[in-house]
């Protein structure tokens, strides 16, 4: 809990303000048993009608005063636990947002939706029920217990038996819920991570006609978690019954004992239902209490996943950035650079060494799985090297901060990520102040005019979440006309050409050979037709660069591109070529 109020900002005079409207809702409660024992001793005994008027009028008085007061409170306590998760979910997001990909990997995408949403709610509602009922309760019960010693004499005794009876019966029931509550996240987390891989590969599970599947996999995660679920209501079920018993017990011998002190003359009628009146109180603030005890193991559960997040530290963290000079403008080196993906027992890269100067377009091709991409994630700092240092512009990465790093770089990714909005929105991703004239050019380099052009509202036309409205091909270019807007020193491509037919293909290289000339170009590729022009290409096999030149070169020393030429372009070009 203590992380969550280290991120959540608590206003002092919300909470000044709730706790006197509590401190009134509590004094006026208390007051009306005296008010009403008054009033039986003092004016029904006494055959007074003024005086019972009198008190009649305070007892309302006091009444309307707790009934504002209850009311007001509930309102202030309703706004500082809302304003208290929106804090949390702001930290959340933004904490969230400077995670790497190897926090990222290790909480899971399932995971993260669930802290940042159902259990920041189950935090929020234990918060305002603690507000509510947490600081009233114990207000009435010390209270009540003060006013029934001073009035009830020996009938306020069977409370020392019926108080430590209730905690104790109370305490076991909440103990073994306790056990059931971080289970249960766990298991909402599983139901969430299997409900998201459906929907996503929605059309993947159709065209193999594994629906069945799918959703006997789900129903089994869904049974498991309905029979703990069952097992925790039991538990909690439990609750109210033991309390309504010892509740009943207790008022019952009260009753009775008071009613032996009344007909000895030790205790008057008034005095006994006051205290009555109080012992009912301090149960009722017993079972209060009770009822946020009982939401205490899910609310902690809740707060404990939501610390995790924030108390995890991103393992890529910003260089000083101050005093830097770059000496080899749009520069990429990569000096015996090794890494291994976390949780894995094998490096994905060894020992990797090249550099790609200025204005070079350079391609790394080879088997899949081979570490192609990996060497691309490595450049923005998406991971770390293992082993060795990656150079841009002549500085160390890490010297850098995340930002003055990734401001001089255009990425596209292998998976194209679109987000809901329109064209112009997603293509102002790579700037955020551009305007039309922008949004043009970089779809012409990309290849993404025609198609843009085609759809009645243009840059307008609407994107759903995803780009799942444009196919895979019109997603691709529109990535690289994203990265285009950006005007960076140093573009990433990571297989960006794969879904795009080979005269699109063709023209897009030519355009950005055209249109970005002095940026440095690295990319992934499959295809050796399309990078038989570049300046240098990389061969990468099991993680190592296995060939390293131009692409007449590589045909007469690397074996594995040999391989890959003959496969591609065949026998008779191969001959041809050499």
């Amino acid at each position: 809990m203590g992380t969550l109020f280290s991120h959540a900002k608590l206003r002092v005079g919300q909470i000044v303000a709730f706790l006197a409207l509590m401190v009134l809702s509590s004094l006026s409660t208390m007051l009306l048993p005296t008010a009403l024992a008054s009033m039986i001793d003092s004016g029904v005994a006494g055959g007074s009608q003024s005086l019972i008027c009198i008190i009649a009028a305070v007892m309302l008085a006091l009444t309307l005063l707790g009934c504002v007061t209850s009311i007001l409170a509930a309102v202030l306590s309703a706004r500082i636990s809302t304003q208290f998760a929106a804090d949390i979910r702001r930290a959340l997001f933004h904490h969230v947002q400077e995670f790497s990909e190897a926090e990222m990997d290790r909480f899971g995408t399932a995971s993260l939706v669930t802290r940042s949403t159902s259990d920041v709610s189950q935090v929020q509602v234990f918060f305002n029920m603690l507000l509510r009922l947490g600081i009233m309760a114990p207000l009435m019960a010390v209270a009540g217990l003060v006013l029934s010693a001073a009035t009830g004499g020996g009938v306020s005794s069977v409370l020392n038996l019926a108080i430590p009876v209730l905690i104790l019966s109370v305490g076991l029931i909440i103990i073994l819920m306790a056990r059931y509550s971080v289970s249960l996240r766990e298991k909402i987390d599983q139901l969430n991570r299997l409900f998201l891989e459906a929907l996503e590969g929605v059309r993947v599970i159709r065209a193999f006609n594994r629906q069945g599947y799918e959703t006997e996999r789900f129903a089994q995660a869904n049974a498991s978690h309905a029979d703990l679920t069952i097992r925790f209501g039991r538990l909690s079920g439990l609750l109210m019954p033991v309390i309504q018993v010892i509740f009943g017990v207790t008022t019952t011998a009260v009753m009775g004992l008071g009613s032996w002190y009344v007909s000895t003359g030790e205790m008057d009628v008034g005095a006994l239902i006051a205290n009555t009146q109080y012992i009912s109180m301090i149960l009722g603030a017993i079972i209060m209490l009770s009822i946020v005890i009982m939401m205490f193991p899910m609310a902690y559960a809740c707060a404990k996943r939501i610390g995790e997040v924030l108390d995890t530290k991103p393992s890529i963290q910003d260089g000083k950035g101050a005093k830097i000079e770059e000496t080899q403008q749009g520069t990429v080196a990569f000096d015996h650079v090794s890494f291994t993906y976390p949780g894995a027992s094998e490096p994905v890269l060894r020992d990797i060494s090249f550099q790609c100067r200025a204005g070079e377009t350079m391609a790394i091709i080879g088997p899949t799985g081979c570490g192609k991409s990996s060497i691309l994630k490595l450049i923005p700092r998406l991971y770390d090297p293992t082993v060795g240092h990656i150079y841009v512009n002549g500085v160390d990465v890490r010297r850098y901060t995340l930002a003055q790093l990734r401001e001089q770089l255009g990425y596209v990714p292998q998976k194209n990520i679109l987000f809901s909005g329109d064209i112009a929105s997603n293509l102002n991703f790579g700037k955020p102040d551009g305007w039309a004239g922008d949004w043009v050019e970089a779809a012409h380099i990309a290849c993404a005019k025609e198609f843009i052009d085609a759809r009645e509202d243009g840059y307008r036309a609407l994107v759903s979440q995803g780009g799942t409205n444009l196919s895979g091909g019109q997603r691709q270019r529109m990535a690289i006309a994203r990265a285009v807007m950006k005007g960076a020193r140093i573009y990433l491509f990571d297989d960006s050409f794969s879904a795009l037919d080979m005269r699109t293909d063709r023209q897009l290289r030519t355009n950005l050979k055209e249109n970005l000339g002095n940026a440095t170009k690295i990319i992934v590729a499959q295809r050796i037709s399309s990078i038989l022009d570049v300046d240098q290409i990389l061969v990468l096999d099991n993680g190592m660069i296995v060939g390293k030149g131009s692409h007449r070169e590589l045909l007469k020393t690397c074996p594995l591109y040999q391989e890959i030429a003959r496969l591609q372009l065949g026998e008779e070009a191969l001959e041809h070529e050499i």
